[in-house]
């Protein structure tokens, strides 16, 4: 399996800081937030990663990634997204690069410290999403739970203002080649992207939606919050020291449980 990387965006929610650079290269704690989702792949055992960027700062990551090898990337590939049209438009630009074959993408700026090998080892075909129970899964896509049988998705709901769940779709989703088809299907929607949300509601469709939930630490770095929750964690995680204020944003149950 390969692996894709979507970096992409402007980062507007993060100004003043992504004034200076792109968002997936700030600092999380010690490192640039890029280097959270390479390790997450590259743990499974991906070790051919595309990472898709765009914007004016899309040159920086040379500088920072080089060719990959420091991090356990035995090929490394970019890909330039020249419009802001969405996750789906962006992941469509991993269609060659995926040779047909099954792919793991993750967002640049979701950090984890859980274990994904065996879901990969065991993925076949269709599409895999990871949740993660959040307190505010108004900011995410949410799934809905069959009410006969609580292990099914019967659908996912982008960012709805009366989630029917606790749980996110976290942004790390595992996808056959079929994922390309359905991309070249939907329609963009009312703010103009084309939404990764329409193309899962596709594998829905079909039947070949599997989930499982993700063990351990999960948030995006999105917002100044989570940016800080993120850095408060892998803070910890590494120096076995609460960051000051740490108690926060640490809720049991919560994105940073």
């Amino acid at each position: 399996m390969k692996g894709v990387i979507l970096a992409g965006g402007l980062g507007t929610r993060l100004y003043p800081l992504t004034y200076a650079t792109n968002k997936h290269l700030l600092p999380v704690y010690d490192k640039p937030m890029v280097f959270y989702p390479i390790r997450t792949l590259v743990q499974a055992g991906i070790t051919d990663i595309l990472i898709v960027t765009g914007g004016p700062y899309a040159g920086h990551f040379l500088g920072v990634l080089r060719n990959g090898k420091q991090l356990g990337i035995r090929h490394l590939e970019y890909a330039f997204q020249e419009e802001e049209g969405g996750i789906a438009q962006a992941l469509s630009l991993a269609e060659d690069f995926s040779d047909g074959g099954n792919l793991a993408v993750i967002l640049g700026d979701n950090t984890t410290d859980a274990d994904i090998s065996e879901a990969v080892a065991g993925f076949r075909s269709g599409a895999m999403v990871f949740l993660r129970r959040v307190p505010d899964p108004e900011r995410f896509g949410v799934p809905v739970f069959d009410p006969q049988d609580p292990r099914r998705i019967i659908a996912i709901e982008e960012k709805p203002a009366q989630p029917k769940s606790q749980f996110a779709v976290t942004g790390l989703y595992l996808y056959d080649h079929k994922v390309f088809d359905f991309i070249r299907s939907i329609k963009p929607s009312a703010r103009g992207e084309l939404e990764i949300t329409d193309v899962n509601n596709r594998y829905i469709e079909i039947g070949e939606l599997q989930w499982a939930e993700l063990n351990g630490f999960w948030s995006d770095a999105g917002t100044f919050e989570s940016l800080f929750r993120s850095s408060a964690y892998w803070a910890q995680k590494v120096t076995g020291r609460a960051c000051e204020d740490f108690a926060r944003y640490w809720t049991p149950g919560g994105a940073a449980d």
